[in-house]
């Protein structure tokens, strides 16, 4: 019996072994909105990070009109300590952003979620998003469509002993005019923000209306590599129509 219980409990660290490599820290997103006059749009990314345990919450507001991040932001909390929950570093970044655009506002002006591809989704399509804006049918609006490249970039500094590094080119297709391409961003190089990332993957498409649809956030999720395995962050391309 003694052996048995050796046994089993040797195979349950080598599971626990097993999936702790293959673990990674993959962010949750939240969608916080846009302002009133859809010129800002705002969203966060939290969890707790491999290899340190550490809470951390994000929040980026970002200049709809030329896709910029507005003054004083991305807001970045992380507490280093493993006692500490979640819920209090998402508190403190809030209370930070609170000073950029109310909550409240963000709220009010959620928008609509007309597309979501989470990672954990094996059978859609990565690189492409086809929408209807907004939940009305027969549909008023054109459709949006966009793709995704992932551009190589090994000769990135600091990522070269990592494997493969890519860059990102979206572009969004214009459902008249013959499937008339518009490009809405393409890495030059990669930003020491985004650290490593080797894989990219769209992963939803927000969109605001006032009289008529007005502005869009296509979400993209950032794979990189992390400290226990792969993480995924969150970046956001903008634009109004």
């Amino acid at each position: 019996m003694r052996i048995l219980v050796l046994l089993a409990v040797s195979l349950l660290a080598q599971f626990a072994t097993s999936f702790s490599a293959r673990a990674g820290d993959v962010a949750e997103l939240e969608i916080l909105g846009f302002t009133g006059d859809g010129a800002v749009f705002a969203f966060e990314e939290y969890g707790i990070q491999d290899g340190s345990g550490f809470p951390y919450a994000n929040r980026y507001y970002i200049n709809t009109a030329d896709d910029s991040f507005l003054k004083g932001t991305p807001i970045k909390v992380r507490l280093d300590d493993e006692s500490v929950t979640l819920d209090a570093a998402r508190l403190e970044a809030r209370q930070k952003g609170e000073a950029i655009v109310k909550q409240a506002e963000l709220a009010a002006n959620r928008g609509i979620t007309a597309g979501f591809n989470p990672v954990t989704e094996l059978s859609a399509d990565p690189f492409r998003m086809v929408v209807n804006p907004r939940p009305i049918f027969s549909p008023v609006d054109d459709a949006l469509e966009f793709r995704l490249d992932e551009i190589g970039m090994n000769d990135t500094e600091s990522c070269q002993s990592l494997g493969e590094i890519n860059g990102f080119r979206l572009l969004r297709i214009e459902a008249k005019d013959g499937g008339k391409t518009e490009l809405l961003h393409e890495d030059k190089s990669i930003p020491k923000s985004r650290g490593c990332p080797n894989g990219y993957r769209i992963g939803a498409v927000q969109t605001f209306s006032l009289q008529g649809l007005s502005a869009y956030a296509v979400l993209i999720a950032v794979r990189q590599y992390g400290f226990e395995g792969p993480d995924y962050r969150w970046i956001a391309v903008t634009g109004r129509l």
